[in-house]
């Protein structure tokens, strides 16, 4: 899993440089979430991308989105070299996620704050249809900011959606700062119990971690939400916790450094 996270991490940074423009920090905060995800926690199968019964996954912090199109590729939805294709005119890899061009996200997703409200639609729509699918919303700290996240979470802790559960990727950082020092969130654990949702609290780089994490929360009778503690820009030295990749891409000359600090880390 350590090898597959650092291949994600080479696609996510190659892919933003050669488009010129992303947002390499937020993508490399979710690699390990992701890679939980699609490697035991969700129902899901590349051969079938569309099974009625599959269990769905909205990225809301859709700007993170290289990240999403890097580890699909790495299991088995498309050849990951397709990546490459960032941004460009036509490609279905665009800056966020577009369901016109990428029909396997879920939603378009990108304008914060809205992925939770659309995460409840879906995990009613499986209660009243006799559904078993889980329904999962990625989430920014910083976007935990917007009012209808909070709306959303009231909502589906009074309405008992135990079928839902939201990731909050806590990096630390949003477009302008520290998150701390524009409107910090903390206590995490007790604002989100108070609308009575069951909390889980893991580290975020830690795979095995974040999948014990999301594997309790399905089946704990209420809506949950794992808060999962990373770094934004993991696994770099030139972008981990530094704020001026929030949606920079690296120069060809930065990159090359990076995939030679990945490649020293490959096991």
């Amino acid at each position: 899993m350590k090898n597959l996270a650092i291949e994600a991490r080479r696609w996510i940074l190659k892919s933003i440089t050669a488009a010129g423009s992303g947002h390499p920090g937020g993508s490399l905060s979710l690699v390990e979430i992701l890679l939980a995800f699609y490697g035991g926690v969700l129902k899901h199968d590349p051969s079938n991308p569309k099974d009625p019964n599959r269990d769905r996954l909205i990225l809301s912090k859709g700007h993170g989105a290289p990240a999403l199109y890097a580890v699909l590729g790495l299991h088995g939805y498309y050849p990951v070299e397709e990546v490459m294709t960032l941004r460009k005119m036509g490609s279905r890899f665009q800056g966020h996620p577009d369901i016109r061009f990428f029909p396997l996200a879920e939603a378009s997703t990108g304008s914060l704050g809205q992925g939770l409200s659309l995460g409840i639609g879906m995990a009613i729509a499986a209660r009243l249809d006799g559904r078993p699918h889980h329904t999962y919303v990625i989430l920014g700290d910083g976007e935990c900011q917007e009012g209808q996240i909070w709306e959303s979470a009231m909502y589906a802790g009074f309405h008992k959606i135990a079928n839902l559960t939201a990731v909050v990727d806590i990096n630390g950082f949003q477009l302008d700062d520290a998150t701390k020092k524009i409107l910090d969130l903390e206590p995490w654990e007790a604002k989100f119990a108070a609308f009575g949702w069951r909390t889980y609290d893991c580290d975020g780089h830690d795979t095995a971690a974040v999948t014990r994490a999301l594997l309790a929360a399905r089946d704990d009778g209420a809506p949950s939400v794992v808060l999962a503690r990373t770094a934004k820009g993991k696994g770099v030295s030139l972008t981990e916790n530094n704020n001026e990749y929030h949606g920079k891409a690296l120069t060809p000359s930065q990159l090359e450094e990076a995939l030679m600090e990945l490649e020293a880390a490959h096991a």
